[in-house]
């Protein structure tokens, strides 16, 4: 247990960051569930939205203490890994003449 003033704080202040940066990892960890969801589906238009969305919220978790900028920057790239693939497969695929 903490005894002095600072210490005390500095227990208040980490109970706070903690569950901050918890919450802001699981919105992350929800969106990539959500685009990894609309991948499998096969939906290259809505994943590219959603990759954006995703990307952005990566940007400002790792602008803060919660995750790590190189963390963030190797979910990005399998993200859009994955992303380019999906495209590229649809892209490949024969077209429908109508």
């Amino acid at each position: 247990m903490a005894h002095s003033l600072s210490a005390k704080k500095r227990v208040r202040q980490n109970t706070r960051r903690k569950t901050l940066n918890k919450s802001r990892r699981s919105q992350v960890k929800t969106q990539i569930k959500h685009l990894e969801a609309t991948m499998d589906e096969g939906n290259a238009a809505a994943a590219a939205e959603q990759f954006r969305a995703v990307v952005k919220k990566l940007d400002k978790v790792s602008a803060t203490s919660t995750m790590h900028k190189k963390t963030a920057a190797r979910k990005k790239s399998r993200l859009a890994k994955k992303l380019n693939a999906l495209k590229a497969k649809q892209a490949a695929a024969p077209q429908p003449k109508a």
